[in-house]
């Protein structure tokens, strides 16, 4: 199946953090959400969004955007705007999806009296309703109820593919009006406003739903960066201004340990950051600072992480820094105390480029190509000798693929052009971890 809790569900309170529960929304970036605007006592209430089922997440107190105040009329809407008093990047906002047909499987999570966690009800896609979307469950007890007004309706989640969501909660009808539960009607269902009607409404949640507000691929690439120590040590990436892979980009800023903002000029203020992060000698700082910056040579007791550690330091837009030679020899130098570097620019060859990828990436994927096969040379042996192979007749043979790697390695020290050398670095290394996982090894 596919994830079964999801950041971008928001239950509701109104008054303060502990206030009353009133129902239901959804974060579609690190700075808003939706709700319906009946769920609020007024536009200019302040609402409190929970993370439900991300307690991780702290709670955020959140106010109606400008323009984004919909309430219910002959136009179908229904629709409260939130801008999220501080933004939660850490969130994974909700992927949106514009496409509805008759008979679709959806659900929804809502927060009705006495399920403060949740309960989930199925239902399918039936007719339009004006502008509003016809929701109809398969009994009258799984009919939604108050507590579900602004809750997310979503597609079947499928394993790889989460679900998305297609409209949000906005009301049910019974046929006898004066009943408060939709079981005690002879004939109940609900409605959903749907995502294309609620871009017709706010431009934000139009520019949100396109198919080009996020890269999820690139998400997908970086967090795995982030999340996988054994990533190659240094990534350069190509993120365009204002494109969908900002966007997604945006979400993952928090994931690094220092930040750096490309045209800030501030590397003392990198260097001391940094140094926070490391072990030293009594009465090292200074001398380590100065090493950072190059006004000094290296102490003889320098400063290293702790061990087992892992750093990250993010350059958003190195291309933006007024004279990039500076920053890419501190950046030089914090990945010999072992830092991991993530080098964004802003535009392809920008200024910088050539600078960076022959003084930090290639170097630091030459020695990571080294101690995978370093790694691959023990994992073959430990094999070996596992299986009880190691006599003089199989020596030859006991790194057989560790061997053949090496001279694979060797090659491309041969290579003239830089950019061969990493196309090859990068095929070698994919190779050699996929070795080390055939092998029983660590990759």
């Amino acid at each position: 199946m596919g994830e079964l809790r999801a950041d971008w569900r928001l239950r509701l309170r109104y008054e303060d953090a502990h206030g009353h529960i009133c129902g239901a929304g959804v974060l579609v970036d690190q700075h808003t959400a939706l709700t319906c605007a009946h769920v609020m006592p007024d536009q200019n209430a302040v609402m409190w969004l929970e993370f439900a089922e991300n307690s991780e997440i702290e709670p955020v107190s959140a106010r109606v955007l400008p323009g984004g105040w919909l309430p219910e009329d002959e136009n179908y809407q229904d629709i409260a705007v939130l801008r999220l008093d501080s933004p939660r990047p850490q969130a994974r906002p909700a992927p949106l999806e514009s496409t509805l047909w008759g008979g679709m499987e959806v659900y929804a999570t809502g927060y009705a009296e006495g399920f403060d966690d949740g309960m989930s009800l199925w239902g399918r896609i039936g007719g339009s309703s004006g502008e509003w979307v016809q929701l109809d469950a398969v009994t009258k007890a799984e009919v939604v109820r108050r507590g579900f007004s602004g809750a997310a309706v979503c597609t079947r989640p499928q394993e790889g593919s989460p679900a998305r969501v297609v409209g949000l909660v906005v009301s049910w009808r019974g046929d006898l009006g004066e009943q408060l539960l939709p079981e005690d009607n002879r004939l109940a269902f609900s409605y959903l406003i749907p995502v294309d009607r609620i871009a017709e409404l706010s431009p934000i949640i139009q520019e949100l739903s396109s198919p080009s507000a996020w890269d999820r691929t690139f998400e997908q690439r970086l967090t795995q960066w982030f999340e996988d120590p054994d990533e190659d040590p240094v990534k350069i990436t190509v993120v365009p201004p204002g494109s969908g892979k900002d966007r997604s980009l945006r979400h993952l800023l928090h994931r690094a340990d220092l930040l750096y903002p490309g045209g800030d000029s501030s590397r003392p203020g990198l260097a001391d950051h940094a140094l926070s992060l490391t072990t030293f000698s009594s009465g090292e700082y200074l001398a380590n600072w100065d090493w950072l910056l190059g006004t000094k040579p290296r102490p003889a007791r320098p400063a290293s992480l702790t061990p087992g550690r892992q750093a990250t330091v993010l350059v958003d837009g190195l291309d933006e820094e007024p004279d990039s030679g500076p920053l890419i020899q501190l950046l030089t130098r914090l990945r010999v105390l072992g830092f991991r570097l993530l080098l964004v620019f802003r535009h392809e060859g920008g200024t910088g480029w050539t600078v960076a990828r022959d003084q930090l990436l290639r170097p630091a994927l030459f020695g990571h190509a080294d101690a995978l096969l370093d790694r691959l040379q023990r994992a073959e042996f430990s094999r070996a000798v596992r299986l009880g192979v190691v006599d003089s007749a199989s020596l030859d043979t006991m790194t057989e693929t560790a061997d053949r790697r090496r001279g694979e390695r060797r090659l491309i020290d041969d290579l003239a052009d830089p950019q061969h050398q990493l196309t090859r670095l990068r095929r070698l290394i994919r190779t050699l971890r996929a070795d080390l996982r055939s092998t029983g090894g660590r990759v």
